[in-house]
């Protein structure tokens, strides 16, 4: 007979749960890099359209996206917004900055013919596949490529 109360079970077993769901992650992400996965592999397709785009802290938490060049403001992220397109530009950000690159080279945001999607960091030449991150983060990025393509 058990002496735990009902709430220490619960509990227990949420805490499982949650460790099992971690451990399945980490298998998959392992499985993924030994299978020789990288998002930021070329992309074997020829390029469809793209756009040149220009990020700008406001400072306040908003970033404006322009076209680059010409600087035709494509659309606002007020704070809490765009959360996944907040991360791919921290990450690009970080790389310049342990690369001593200024931050006026645009981003090439681009589809291909197969559907796939991805941005270019043009200062440092990392490109990351969008459609590795799920259709809702790559869907961010998508409308971007449209409203940016309808400044042009």
């Amino acid at each position: 007979m058990s002496t735990l109360a009902p709430e220490a079970k619960t509990t227990r077993i949420a805490m499982l749960g949650i460790a099992m769901l971690v451990c399945m992650i980490v298998v998959g992400v392992a499985a993924a890099k030994l299978a020789g996965f990288d998002p930021r592999e070329p992309i074997d397709s020829d390029m469809l359209v793209s756009a040149s785009l220009r990020f700008e802290d406001a400072g306040t938490g908003t970033v404006h996206i322009y076209t680059w060049p010409g600087d035709a403001l494509v659309t606002t992220l007020a704070p809490g917004e765009g959360s996944f397109i907040r991360g791919v530009l921290r990450s690009f950000a970080r790389e310049r900055r342990s690369r001593d690159l200024d931050g006026t080279q645009p981003f090439r945001l681009a589809r291909y013919v197969d559907g796939t999607l991805s941005i270019e960091d043009t200062a440092t030449g990392t490109q990351i596949h969008l459609q590795a991150f799920g259709p809702d983060n790559a869907g961010a990025f998508a409308s971007l490529l449209q409203a940016s393509l309808a400044k042009s």
